[in-house]
């Protein structure tokens, strides 16, 4: 946008630069003076640079200045002007001019000077860009991972897998499925974050990490000396918030949760397509599906644990038999405990 009191600039620069408008490679507004340039910029976001004159009637170019960085953080200002003295190159850079050429116009500098500043918008618009897909990048990937994927071991330990002791657990909204069914994408979606922050709460404040987001189900991995332990106090935190929800947001529905807990030895790797560039940092073996079919096995508000762990922590844990259930690829029946406090 040009910004100046005297027509004859917008005739100079249709001439000047008629070869570039025609091509499209340059696009000019044009203003009467300040109050008129900050009413034409308003809604619009495709105008990259303003040369502005500084002595306009109604408002001036200096303060003109003063408003334009409320308008965009990345448009940039020339100012094009016959007062070429220090005090007003000082004054105009105080307030953000990016640039200054003087009267009468050299338009093969002038177009040097925008060519400059385009390139200098495009950088600031192309790190802007990053800063936000780093922002998005953050909301889909652990924090652990980005940090991995920053260091100088990412080339070399990407495909790297290792058999590891740890605990998984799974959380379930039990009757979600159906709720979500009879409400608009935006309400359940909206309610079932809500949902999920409570256990994401419970279990990093328990030492535990987010495996993966299933549905309306958390697989969470816990490692460390006292995995099994943490798993277990984030699974009682977890429910006994659930058991505190008194707002009744869906027609009545009172969200209730169902863990399956198992322990053991497990794979932990990257899972996935090297072809389509998609892996899934997470762990894989019969404790984790045994896990997933304790947590079905288990009633709303039930913690499932099996036999072998409840012999582990029945002294610390105090648990009630759920009884023997039938699961999915096991030969025998399994019996199951629920964990009370």
């Amino acid at each position: 946008m040009a910004v100046d009191d005297e027509p004859d600039l917008e005739v100079l620069i249709r001439q000047k630069y008629r070869r570039l408008i025609r091509e499209g490679k340059l696009e000019f507004e044009f203003a009467e003076n300040g109050q008129d340039a900050l009413d034409k910029l308003q809604g619009r976001d495709d105008i990259d640079i303003v040369l502005t004159d500084i002595n306009m009637p109604k408002m001036d170019g200096l303060t003109l200045l003063e408003h334009l960085s409320e308008i965009s953080p990345v448009m940039k200002t020339i100012i094009v002007s016959a007062y070429g003295d220090m005090e007003n190159i000082r004054v105009a850079m105080n307030r953000g001019a990016f640039d200054f050429v003087t009267k009468p116009i050299n338009f093969d500098d002038l177009q040097q000077t925008i060519e400059k500043t385009f390139n200098f918008v495009l950088q600031q618009k192309e790190t802007i860009k990053a800063v936000e897909e780093n922002d998005i990048l953050k909301m889909y990937v652990d924090q652990d991972v980005i940090r991995f994927m920053s260091s100088n071991q990412y080339e070399q330990n990407v495909l790297a897998n290792e058999s590891v002791e740890a605990t998984v657990a799974f959380f379930d909204i039990v009757g979600y499925t159906s709720i979500s069914e009879k409400y608009p994408p935006d309400t359940v979606v909206n309610i079932l974050n809500k949902y999920f922050d409570i256990m994401v709460q419970e279990i990093e404040k328990h030492n535990g990490q987010i495996d993966k987001f299933m549905g309306d189900c958390v697989m969470s991995v816990f490692r460390g000396k006292n995995h099994l332990d943490d798993a277990m106090e984030a699974s009682l935190a977890t429910r006994e918030r659930f058991n505190d929800i008194t707002e009744q947001e869906l027609d009545g529905y009172k969200p209730e949760i169902s863990i399956g807990i198992n322990s053991g030895e497990m794979i932990s790797g990257n899972i996935g397509s090297e072809s389509l560039k998609r892996l899934d940092y997470t762990v894989i073996g019969d404790i984790v599906n045994t896990a997933q079919r304790f947590q079905s096995a288990a009633s709303a508000g039930q913690i499932a644990i099996s036999e072998d762990i409840y012999q582990l922590r029945n002294k610390s844990f105090q648990c009630e038999e759920i009884g023997e259930v039938e699961l999915k690829n096991k030969a025998n029946p399994v019996r199951l405990y629920n964990v009370i406090a």
